[in-house]
């Protein structure tokens, strides 16, 4: 009668074929064998393999890169248009719109494999977009312009007007407005993008929590394939039995290999 010792051989090579072996239920060295029983890990439930692999990309549909991107662009307009060249702030102002918008697209495309990475990118983009928002207070400061306040009814126009991702009518209003009208725009602008954002690294983190990083999803899917393969071998050697007494034997002593393998991993772990 084939065994669960060679069923296990057949679970490991991935086949679900049936051999017979001259092995008994618990190895070469009989049923005192002090290793235990050789057996898999008990039969399993099949189900799916996780994805390893998650849906990634696609950052041009999200709302904060759409932002970014407005936020950018009027950036460059602003310093070329009111700020002297040679001034420093210039190049500052640049590399912190730029920072939001490419972190964004590269958190985005890292999702595939790290959410971890992805997460931190985001932290980086809403970082990058706080120190811009301090270079267009500090601009409307230094010039005695007034800061349009959230609930005021400019800052609540504004506020409208940050709800379209139109980025050529931006662009007309990048390069017409004034200084003060368009420092203040993207004040409404950057805070919009980063509430949003702080609300996109709150599910990312949740996201992070269900589903783990790589590491943890390949050990799931390994482990999945490892139970199918294991259900499916012990299947097909119950379905080997030759009479209704074997089938019996077959069951118990499926049963009791599985009592041994509980009772060797509690005292292992302690439980026991």
């Amino acid at each position: 009668m084939e065994t669960l010792a060679t069923m296990r051989t057949v679970a490991t090579q991935g086949t679900s074929a049936s051999r017979p072996g001259p092995q008994g239920l618990h190895g070469p060295q009989g049923p005192h064998d002090p290793q235990g029983p050789r057996s898999p890990q008990g039969p399993r439930p099949s189900q799916p393999a996780p994805a390893i692999i998650l849906p990634h990309g696609g950052y041009h549909k999200l709302l904060t890169y759409q932002k970014s991107d407005i936020i950018y662009q009027g950036t460059v307009l602003f310093t070329q248009r009111f700020l002297s060249r040679g001034d420093r702030t210039i190049d500052q102002m640049v590399q912190a719109a730029r920072s939001g918008k490419q972190n964004i697209v590269e958190g985005s495309e890292a999702s595939a494999t790290s959410k971890e990475t992805e997460l931190k990118l985001t932290n980086v983009a809403k970082a990058s977009l706080e120190e811009l928002l301090e270079d267009y207070l500090d601009y409307l400061k230094a010039h005695g312009f007034e800061v349009w306040e959230k609930d005021s009814e400019k800052g609540l126009a504004a506020r409208e007007l940050g709800k379209t991702a139109d980025s050529a009518a931006w662009d007309r209003m990048f390069r017409e407005k004034p200084d003060e009208t368009v420092a203040n725009l993207q004040v409404s602008l950057r805070r919009q993008c980063t509430y949003l954002l702080a609300r996109q690294i709150a599910q990312l983190e949740e996201d992070f929590k269900n589903h783990g990083g790589i590491r943890e999803r390949m050990h799931a899917a390994r482990t999945a394939t490892r139970g199918a393969n294991w259900e499916a071998a012990l299947a097909d050697w119950l379905a080997a039995a030759e009479s209704a007494d074997d089938l019996s034997q077959r069951v118990a002593e499926a049963i009791e290999s599985a009592r041994r393998i509980e009772w060797r991993e509690k005292r292992k772990k302690g439980w026991a």
